[in-house]
């Protein structure tokens, strides 16, 4: 299991977050798929909204009715991942995406 601390390596980084706290996450690499862990406790899945827009990556959540219960995060993707291909699921109240690499080009 390889663990990817330097995230300017994998071109990710945090742009943005509704809440000054915002949701609290991981990223690392295993393998030949790049996972992002984002702590979401209480938030009910069909509160969570997730989608990539070109190298974006937006995550939002909502707990309860408040404003103030918002939280969403954004990273710019690499290029190398396969974004068609995420898969997510949300269990004990963290929110993982698994992202694959893309396949190398034939040469």
């Amino acid at each position: 299991m390889m663990l990817v601390h330097d995230l300017d390596r994998l071109n990710c980084r945090v742009i943005g977050s509704a809440r000054r706290s915002g949701a609290r996450f991981d990223a690392y690499r295993i393998d030949d798929t790049f996972h992002v862990d984002i702590d979401l406790p209480g938030v009910d899945p069909a509160d969570i909204e997730f989608n990539v827009e070109g190298k974006i990556l937006t995550v939002r959540a909502r707990r309860g009715h408040a404003e103030h219960e918002r939280a969403q995060r954004q990273m710019v993707l690499s290029d190398t991942l396969d974004t068609d291909r995420l898969d997510a699921r949300y269990d004990n109240g963290v929110l993982t995406l698994s992202i694959p690499l893309k396949e190398p080009a034939a040469v």
